[in-house]
């Protein structure tokens, strides 16, 4: 008889339960979207290459290329311009309140892209209430200023300012004050410090941040659907969704052709970010425990001055414009205190069934995905890190594919891969489960990295020796992984949460009555012109959003380093 030694045993079955959840992980994530690519090249029955060349030469689809790749590209710009400012001046400088300057910049990439162009809106242009209150507004027949390319570029750059920012700052932290000491003492002084120092060893943060930010903001459906539909300006995600009001037995494969092209272009974003960062080894002199801190001497005060402008402009002008909506009887009316009404709140929040029916489904399946997500990741993570495969390694390639997918798209691909069940005569079409499923896979990488980064900083030493004496894999996964990648699992929860909690293009096409969400809610009041009480719905969601970051800020010095991920 063979005797096989004890962790040759153990690595099998690691093995094993690598292969089941990998299996899992796939389903979950890439089976929707090699569904939504066989449906784009086979029209009826077979591989069908002319009508997929025929999709793609349309005038309407290069015009949608054409403004998607010049919106996400501006609006790109935007961000590096706002996101990289803020991070240099957080990040190096002794700004006071930097912890409440962080808060501030992160909540408009919580709010969902729909209530920050409603919120917009509702500030500019010959109806808007606030504006009229203060006497500003333009003369009724003035457009819409927002209602153009610019508007779109514009708030794309405000939305996803925070992901440049978060990521160059990551990137900012890790030099150490010696290496700017030593090039003072060498002569160099003010500007040409961060010019010859600090910015070279930022590029390549900075770099992966422009990947990432250009590939959110191409699949971006809520700004360009609110902003761009009334000017007749289409990009790729708006086009897909204006085909599949349509008829016609080929609308299903036009749509999913046109969905393998804004995933050829993110594909194309996700390789740049990853060449970007394997080539991120810059090797430094010195402790990065001391963060750096310039003075600013006496442009503090005016700098700080500048930077809680561009909050007032951002944030908070918008959010007045969209409170001032919702406190009137109707929209356009000047809000006075003859005026002022609550009937708009009264009715969304109180009489409307489905908004109390949004609010419970939306924190459902929020929890519910965060929580599923985190179970899955965990373990994934550490044993595609322990026993590495080519099936791994294709699957971490592709898994950002879900997440940079536009929403309505990766929502056409549940429909096509669960309408109708394998073998069985069941739908999950029209149930909260379509919806549920489509939450994790588009959220799958958003808990996968932070727990994938975390486990990579792990010495193996620490499970080798657990292993040697005998520790079960449930038991060194529960005593040694998950202390240790707590708060990267958590970090990554949060985000699920809160971005999950106000997400509106998955679940626009696969809500069905009983089965609305919050953005679902607010999309259906203000396309039905209940401007007021959409209003209401979307103020309400950003007290929400804003009260439950407030929570996580407050009780931040009582968890682990970590967990809020605006302070990572």
């Amino acid at each position: 008889m063979t005797y096989l030694p004890l962790h040759a045993g153990r690595s099998r079955s690691e093995g094993r339960l690598l292969s089941f959840v990998l299996l899992v992980a796939i389903f979950l994530t890439l089976a929707p979207v090699a569904r939504l690519f066989v449906e784009g090249i086979t029209v009826g029955g077979g591989l069908n290459l002319v009508f997929l060349h025929d999709v793609l030469t349309r005038n309407a689809t290069q015009s949608a290329l054409r403004h998607s790749l010049v919106t996400a590209g501006f609006g790109t710009l935007i961000s590096v311009i706002i996101g990289s400012i803020f991070a240099f001046l957080v990040a190096l400088t002794d700004l006071r309140r930097k912890a409440a300057l962080v808060f501030c910049l992160m909540i408009p990439m919580m709010i969902p892209p729909q209530i920050t162009a409603l919120s917009w809106t509702q500030l500019m242009g010959p109806s808007s209430v606030l504006l009229k209150t203060l006497g500003l507004a333009p003369p009724l027949g003035a457009p819409q200023p927002l209602y153009s390319p610019g508007g779109i570029i514009l708030l794309l750059g405000i939305q996803h300012s925070s992901i440049i920012f978060l990521t160059l700052r990551a990137g900012l932290r890790s030099v150490p004050q010696d290496v700017v000491e030593a090039a003072r003492i060498s002569g160099a002084h003010g500007l040409r410090v961060w010019w010859q120092i600090v910015l070279p060893l930022s590029l390549p943060s900075l770099a992966a941040g422009i990947a990432i930010t250009f590939v959110t903001a191409l699949g971006n459906f809520g700004i360009p659907a609110m902003l761009g539909i009334p000017a007749g300006y289409s990009t790729l995600p708006t086009l897909i969704y204006q085909r599949l009001a349509g008829l016609g037995t080929t609308v299903l494969a036009e749509v999913a052709v046109l969905a393998i092209l804004i995933g050829v272009v993110a594909v194309a974003g996700i390789l740049l970010q990853r060449l970007i960062q394997r080539r991120q080894k810059v090797h430094l002199v010195g402790s990065a425990s001391r963060a750096l801190s310039i003075p600013l001497g006496r442009a503090r005060l005016p700098i700080e001055i500048a930077l809680w402008s561009v909050i007032l402009a951002i944030l908070v002008l918008p959010l007045l414009g969209l409170l001032a909506t919702s406190l009137v009887p109707a929209y356009g009316v000047p809000l006075r205190w003859d005026t002022l009404s609550l009937m708009g709140w009264y009715e969304a929040l109180f009489r409307q069934p489905a908004t109390t029916r949004a609010f419970v489904n939306s924190f459902s399946l929020s929890i519910g995905a965060a929580v599923l997500l985190m179970a899955l990741c965990l373990p994934l993570a550490w044993l595609m890190e322990r026993h590495p495969t080519r099936l791994g390694r294709l699957f971490d390639n592709l898994l950002d594919l879900p997440y940079a997918l536009p929403g309505v798209v990766l929502a056409i691909a549940m429909i096509l891969l669960l309408i109708n069940l394998p073998f069985t005569d069941f739908t999950l079409y029209g149930t909260i489960w379509i919806i549920f499923l489509a939450y994790l896979a588009r959220f799958f990488a958003v808990m996968f990295r932070p727990v994938q980064s975390s486990l990579k900083q792990l010495d193996p030493a620490m499970n080798e020796a657990a292993q040697s004496v005998g520790a079960s894999l449930p038991r060194r996964l529960r005593d040694i992984i998950l202390p240790l990648t707590a708060p990267s699992a958590a970090a990554g929860a949060i985000l699920v949460f809160l971005t999950a909690f106000n997400e509106l293009t998955v679940s626009a096409l696969l809500w069905s009555s009983g089965t609305e969400t919050l953005g679902v809610v607010i999309f259906n009041l203000d396309d039905s012109g209940e401007t007021v009480m959409a209003s209401a719905v979307a103020m309400a969601v950003v007290m929400v959003v804003i009260a439950l970051m407030g929570v996580i800020q407050l009780t931040s010095r009582r968890l682990p380093k970590g967990v809020v991920p605006w302070q990572n």
